[in-house]
């Protein structure tokens, strides 16, 4: 733990292992449909695999840092990551028992068998055999290793293989599950009618013999490596950083190992024979069970069909002025609109630049794309504005992390068809989620302009709770127009007095809101902060949030992911509550509520309260003007802190407690309400 002065600071990497343990209490819970569960497992599996690719890298990198440098900064990289290791082998212990202890003998409740190896090899051999030789057999490759030397094999990232052990100890074998070229999950049938579903792991497993004629094969382990997801650029090589970037990719594939996650039952010398093979470390190696990847859920197939088991249909709730209007732009120019993913439709996003592509007064449209979809209403919108003569401006981020190579792509199809495009700069991110329109009316420019939370991505609109301002507001559009300039190179600073643009306006606002509801605590009139957030992490705000409570603001917060704050110690941050929402859709939306002595201020927008977003980043936060959209994002927050179903209390010992309802209280699961609400605000 770290301090500001006296102020603690949360370690970000060991909040946000508390923030997986949400994740996999939702995994465990019961009342959950059973393939949600199954979707809350993969989720799990997925986030640590990035965790490890990224975080655990950032730290093993440490390492490079001069030692006599380390000891003056009191870093201690390796000692650090086996707290982490620490925590993450108990978390592994309960996806264990939570996967074959729960889920596995509710799939057979319902008639789907999950089979495990024995089951196959006895009752599915004859259609194991046929499958892999049509499918798998090709896609095999099997390599004998040395055991006594080091070698230079190499694993493939994130990819699964057995690592085949003999009577001959010399030497080991290493063939490959080919499971990101083939369904994970095998469909057999039986005379019974049931549904047996086998690993395509087994199916490779009940083949070793074949592969290894001469040898005696005395057990085999599955392992999976991970390695380094972060580019490591030169800034100073010539050429475009977009270019950089995609020329780079490889090395996310060839980066330095991170971790290697091996099956628990491998002894002791044979993980030693591995670790040398692949020039690794003690500290690299981590204890899995018999299978990994397990993200390899989110595809995992439901023969029975059956509604009962997977969350309930939603319903899309059409927006009642949206829905009904010919022109987005004369209805935007008479009142601002919200829209609400994924409990509404991105088309709308889709349909207002489908409007500007074919509108005979639209001069120009700009737009940031931080996450690119595939091919997509909004890509063939962009397209025919440049077919029909249109000036399109699009910031691509060539820097979204596993997005680089998508990104990259698009930008040149963009460039191709005409449209100024400009990638990434060197130090700094485009996370903002804007989009402006310049249309001629009545000889003169008048814009509008799209302020999002969320990305500009139709399939990500369907599982991000995400938030929507169109707007025709002059000051705020005159503001976005000066923030594209800035990404156009034409201004170095967009000098805005409404929108908050990091890194220029955003940090300097927050933190004066911050200080005048201190004040007014100071001054008994009250002081009152209320903010969603994704994560917490900035020294600074968090200091000033501390001094706030002292001074006896009442600081309310939802943070999804990791807080670096540590709410509720007696002194300094009782008056500091943080409660973190995890269900079916995964909370995005950044929504900040300053009450101002009876006169709020609120902002929403693309950034959290982290360093990168204030100082590295180009974020923009617009200010809720129009108040009926005001009222409605109050309400959505209002409905959040009193969720009871979903809701996990942060507190100082990380263990997640579910927020207590007393047996009186009405029930509360905030995205359910949510769209209640909206669905009758909208009828």
């Amino acid at each position: 733990m770290n301090k500001i002065g006296k102020y603690p600071l949360q370690h970000r990497d060991i909040n946000w292992l508390s923030f997986n343990d949400r994740v996999l209490q939702e995994a465990a819970d019961e009342s959950n449909p059973l393939y949600e569960r199954l979707k809350f497992i993969a989720i799990f599996s997925s986030n640590l695999d990035e965790y490890f690719r990224v975080r655990v890298s950032q730290l093993r990198q440490l390492k490079r840092v001069d030692k006599s440098i380390r000891k003056k900064l009191a870093l201690r990289p390796s000692k650090f990551v086996k707290q982490l290791l620490a925590k993450v082998a108990i978390q592994q212990e309960e996806l264990g028992a939570i996967f074959f202890d729960q889920i596995i003998p509710e799939l057979k409740k319902n008639n789907i068998h999950l089979l495990n190896f024995e089951a196959l090899s006895q009752r599915f051999k004859h259609q194991s055999l046929n499958y892999y030789n049509e499918f798998i057999k090709n896609d095999i490759t099997v390599e004998l290793v040395e055991a006594s030397k080091s070698s230079e094999i190499f694993l493939e990232n994130q990819h699964l293989y057995y690592l085949v052990t003999f009577n001959d100890e010399k030497v080991y074998g290493i063939v490959n599950i080919p499971s990101h070229d083939h369904k994970r999950f095998i469909e057999l049938t039986d005379s019974d009618n049931n549904n047996n579903i086998a690993f395509l792991d087994d199916i490779v497993k009940l083949h070793l013999n074949d592969l290894f004629p001469n040898k005696v094969i005395t057990d085999c382990y599955e392992i999976k490596l991970s390695r380094d997801a972060e580019l490591y650029l030169d800034q100073e090589l010539e050429g475009t950083l977009a270019d950089l970037i995609h020329e780079s990719l490889s090395q996310r594939e060839e980066g330095q190992a991170t971790r290697l996650l091996y099956d628990n039952r491998m002894p002791k010398k044979v993980r030693k024979n591995l670790r040398k093979s692949l020039g690794l470390g003690k500290i690299d190696m981590v204890a899995g069970g018999t299978y990994h990847n397990f993200d390899d859920f989110f595809g995992f197939p439901d023969p029975t069909n059956n509604p009962k088991l997977h969350a309930p249909a939603l319903q899309t709730i059409k927006h009642k002025e949206l829905e009904n209007t010919g022109s987005y732009f004369d209805l935007i120019a008479s009142k601002d609109q919200l829209v609400h993913f994924p409990f509404m439709s991105f088309d709308y996003v889709q349909k207002f630049i489908d409007q500007a592509s074919k509108d005979n007064d639209v001069e120009e449209i700009k737009i940031s794309l931080y996450r690119v979809a595939d091919e997509s209403a909004l890509t063939d919108a962009l397209l025919r504005a440049l077919k029909n003569g249109k000036k399109v401006t699009v910031f691509v981020e060539a820097k979204a992390r596993f997005d680089e190579e998508n990104n990259i792509k698009w930008g040149r199809i963009f460039e191709e068809h005409g449209a100024r495009v400009i990638y990434s700069y060197p130090r700094i991110k485009v996370h903002s989620k804007v989009l402006l329109v310049l249309r001629r009316e009545k000889g003169k420019l008048k814009r509008y302009a799209y302020i999002g939370t969320g990305n500009f991505n139709a399939k990500t609109s369907k599982i991000y709770c995400d938030h929507g301002l169109f707007t025709a507001h002059k000051k705020i559009t005159k503001d976005l127009l000066r923030t594209f300039k800035v990404l156009q190179g034409e201004l170095i600073i967009p000098r805005a007095s409404h929108l908050l643009i990091s890194p220029f306006t955003t940090r300097s606002t927050i933190e004066s809101l911050i200080r005048r509801e201190m004040d007014l605590a100071k001054n008994g009139k009250g002081g009152f902060i209320t903010a969603k957030m994704n994560q917490l992490e900035d020294p600074g705000i968090i200091k000033l949030l501390y001094q706030a409570s002292e001074a006896g603001v009442k600081i309310r917060l939802i943070v999804r992911g990791f807080s670096c704050l540590i709410p509720q110690l007696e002194g300094l941050s009782e008056n500091i509550k943080i409660t973190s929402i995890v269900d079916r859709f995964l909370e995005h939306g950044r929504i900040y509520k300053f009450h101002n002595e009876g006169n709020p201020v609120m902002y929403m927008g693309s950034a959290d309260w982290m360093s990168r977003n204030l100082d590295r980043r180009i974020e923009v936060l617009a200010p809720i003007y129009d108040q009926d959209i005001f009222k409605e994002l109050d309400d959505i927050l209002d409905i959040q802190l009193s969720d009871n179903v979903k809701a996990r209390i942060h507190t100082p010992e990380e263990n997640n407690p579910v927020v207590k309802r007393s047996p009186d209280k009405t029930i509360i699961r905030s995205q359910s309400e949510i769209y209640d609400y909206l669905l009758k605000k909208h009828k």
